[in-house]
């Protein structure tokens, strides 16, 4: 057979059916268990064991350790998790992936085929997509991917089959890189690394890998497990691009999943030889063996290879669990924060490498936790600046409110933007209620920033025009401040637990608390007013603040009420 630009065409297309069809399983399977798997992320604690088996899980589930690993590098981006809980959890990973190579042996190269009951399967799967239940919906999407995807592998597998079929042609490609001894396998990690970063997913570097290995004419072990280890650094590279545009803890939590696969991959190469005959020892010796055609080559090798790939995660795991410490410190030092600003409040989505879905709204509920936090402080510095009489005191404060209120407006824009992007794909009516909460907060909180910046502006007016306040308006202002810094702090909390367990009554009673101390201070100031007792300008700035401030109250209990769906 002929290798011509159709049968290229042909074998990319083949690829290109596999890689939707994980992605559509992928998606499918996020919504369909979305809740569950949110709710064991939230469960995530400093347990390293705990962590690993959390991401082994999850990518076991999902089928995609880029997925998985780019979307804990968000996780962490966004607070959710320390990076020494990410570490853990992309350990967890590397493990999951290996499930991978399993199922396509099993269902794709084996002597069962789920490729011969592809159809069938999207059959089943078409009419529970147009159904409007969405667990079913979803479970729908995740057979028709799950079709395509054994298809696209069927496709791949026959469009490889000539390559075996001509001992020239993978001879021909081998001979001149397989002169070099122990050279050629570092060539062939440097070349696995290559397609994993070019295919973009290692489960179909891998689904390539197996269609090349073994047989007479195919690649031979040895170099097929040197592509594997080169696949382990290029899946890496994908969360990395990701994080180019995260705040400094995403960057460490994606350079420490680098620095992980490497190391694994150095000691991996220094016993390159004496573990391929463990393999062995475990593929003829061991419960494997009863998963191999007898008399079949190319099933031996391929069971070889997913043993091979499985074995080595697990050492990798086990060995370098003790240095998770180690590897955030290492990070840490290679990527120090420059300003406070890396560590708390540079915050930025992937909006273009995230996986879009379900699982995607805990990373945007943790941006709506630190706006939260972020207009709470501005409180605190606007209070500040109420009695600040240093003059350099005072500009600072007054350069961070600024600084804080443009945060929160490119916040807003970022979290408005995703959340679109989120509302595109198919959701459950839960999530999409979600959402639509979520936006209303972010509007919210950007108008009670926008409150804040006009409030320091009248206070710096104030100052520079040398109006100064009684003893008693600095003291009810003061009160209204304290007031205002419980009402958030009660809005912070609400935003950090599960939106189902949240309740009204704190909000609403904290809210009745200001509105009240608002009239009185309204009523003693008019009074006031009309006793002659204060300025004009003075007067007028005086309401201007604890006016602002019953706003700022309104715009408050408004997140609490879309947090309760009562908005």
């Amino acid at each position: 057979m002929s290798f011509g630009l159709y049968e290229f065409l042909s074998l990319i297309g083949a690829l290109g059916l596999f890689i939707f069809g994980m992605k559509i399983m992928s998606d499918g399977i996020q919504k369909f268990a979305g809740d569950q798997m949110r709710s064991i992320l939230r469960k995530i604690t400093q347990n390293r064991i705990a962590g690993i088996f959390t991401g082994f899980g999850t990518t076991a589930i999902i089928q995609s350790s880029s997925a998985t690993t780019v979307m804990i590098v968000s996780f962490v981006n966004a607070g959710l998790l320390s990076l020494r809980q990410a570490i853990g959890v992309i350990m967890g990973a590397n493990i999951g992936t290996t499930v991978t190579a399993f199922l396509l042996l099993a269902f794709g190269f084996g002597k069962f085929s789920i490729s011969d009951y592809s159809l069938p399967i999207i059959a089943i799967g078409l009419p529970l997509f147009f159904m409007s239940n969405s667990k079913l919906k979803s479970f729908g999407e995740f057979l028709i991917g799950f079709a395509l995807l054994f298809r696209g592998l069927d496709a791949l597998k026959d469009l490889m089959s000539f390559i075996k079929e001509d001992p020239t042609f993978i001879k021909t490609i081998i001979e001149p890189l397989d002169q070099f001894g122990f050279g050629s396998v570092i060539i062939f990690v440097g070349i696995g690394t290559l397609l994993t970063v070019v295919v973009q997913s290692s489960s179909a570097a891998m689904a390539i890998t197996l269609s090349l290995c073994g047989g007479l004419n195919g690649l031979p072990l040895e170099l097929a497990a040197a592509i594997i280890l080169g696949e382990n650094i290029g899946t890496t590279i994908t969360a990395n691009m990701a994080a180019m545009i995260g705040n400094v803890h995403a960057k460490r939590a994606a350079r420490a999943h680098l620095f992980f696969n490497v190391i694994g991959v150095l000691w991996m190469l220094a016993i390159f030889y004496p573990f391929l005959k463990f393999v062995d020892y475990l593929v003829s010796e061991t419960f494997f063996n009863a998963l191999i055609i007898d008399g079949d080559s190319e099933s031996t090798t391929r069971w070889s290879l997913a043993v091979y790939h499985l074995s080595f995660n697990i050492v990798n795991t086990l060995l370098l669990l003790w240095f998770i410490p180690h590897i955030e410190r290492l990070v840490v030092r290679i990527l120090p924060s420059k300003t406070d600003d890396d560590e708390m409040f540079q915050l930025k989505f992937f909006s273009s490498t995230i996986p879009v879905g379900e699982l995607s709204l805990l990373e945007a509920q943790r941006e709506v936790v630190k706006l939260g936090k972020i207009v709470s402080r501005m409180n605190t510095f606007c209070q500040t600046i109420l009695l600040e009489k240093k003059e350099s005191e005072f500009r600072n404060y007054i350069d961070r409110i600024a600084k804080y209120e443009d945060i929160t407006d490119k916040i807003e824009e970022e979290v408005a933007s995703y959340l679109t992007k989120v509302s595109q794909n198919e959701l459950s009516e839960r999530t999409s209620e979600k959402i639509r909460a979520m936006l209303s907060m972010v509007g919210d909180m950007e108008r009670i920033a926008d409150i804040y910046y006009q409030i320091s502006k009248t206070t710096e007016r104030k100052r520079k025009n040398k109006i100064w306040f009684t003893p008693e308006q600095r003291e009810r202002l003061l009160e209204m401040y304290s007031l205002m810094n419980q009402v958030l702090e009660n809005m912070c909390k609400n935003l950090e637990m599960r939106y189902s367990e949240v309740e009204l009554t704190e909000a609403k009673k904290l809210e009745k608390s200001l509105n009240k101390l608002r009239k009185e201070i309204r009523k003693e100031h008019f009074t006031n007013v009309e006793k002659g007792e204060y300025r004009y300008d003075n007067a007028a700035i005086y309401s201007d603040l604890f006016n602002s401030l019953e706003k700022i109250g309104d715009h408050a209990i408004s997140v609490t009420q879309s947090i309760t769906g009562e908005a």
